[in-house]
């Protein structure tokens, strides 16, 4: 592998159960997504269910049980429902608004390089992902995509924490042969176009 570190997998997908999960290190976890994910897959791509209305249908099922529960246990004298602490907490949204705003900023400064900073190079590699994904999403709807992901999700990190010195043998090579490639291009095509520069004010 040369000078290139070996980086473990499970820390890269951080170190804790959802990176279990993902690995197989709690195949229950694995199964049930797995399960459940084929499972609404099927419903809402080929047996031609509603989201919407499968929500509905869930969540009016849910109150039926809930409610007669607590009417049969109040005339059985039989314990209520547990029902876990449904309020949010004031620290899992300033975590979600912290991360949200993370997100933004970065989009807004790719945003801000592409348009005011006549960043070609970020421009090229930004149009060729949004093709990239505008034509594997003409083959399939939302949801096979969302079901394909959940696939790849819980298949790549594993077979990639087996085999990963020979993957990453093959990675560095691509990565080498792309380099050179867009060297190419850049030499070539890139730096031929001119590109507007943004004039510095005189201070008087």
């Amino acid at each position: 592998m040369g000078d290139y570190p070996r980086i473990s997998v499970h820390q890269a997908l951080g170190a804790g159960p959802v990176a279990d999960v993902l690995l197989w290190r709690r195949w229950r976890g694995g199964v049930v997504v797995l399960v459940a994910s084929t499972a609404l897959w099927f419903l809402f791509d080929w047996a031609g269910f509603n989201l919407l209305s499968f929500a509905s249908h869930v969540l009016l099922l849910l109150v039926c049980i809930l409610f007669f529960w607590a009417k049969s246990a109040s005339l059985l004298n039989r314990p209520l429902p547990p029902l876990p602490d449904l309020e949010i907490s004031e620290d899992f949204v300033l975590g979600a608004a912290d991360v949200t705003r993370v997100w933004i900023n970065r989009a807004s400064s790719v945003a801000h390089d592409i348009a005011v900073g006549c960043n070609l190079k970020l421009f090229f590699q930004i149009a060729v992902v949004l093709w990239i994904i505008s034509y594997i999403g003409g083959f399939f709807d939302f949801i096979t995509l969302v079901y394909i992901g959940v696939l790849l999700s819980l298949s790549v990190p594993v077979l990639y924490e087996k085999y990963q010195d020979l993957v990453d043998e093959k990675l560095i090579v691509a990565h080498k042969i792309i380099q050179i490639q867009y060297q190419n291009l850049d030499d070539n095509f890139l730096r031929k176009i001119p590109l507007p520069r943004n004039k510095e004010k005189k201070s008087k």
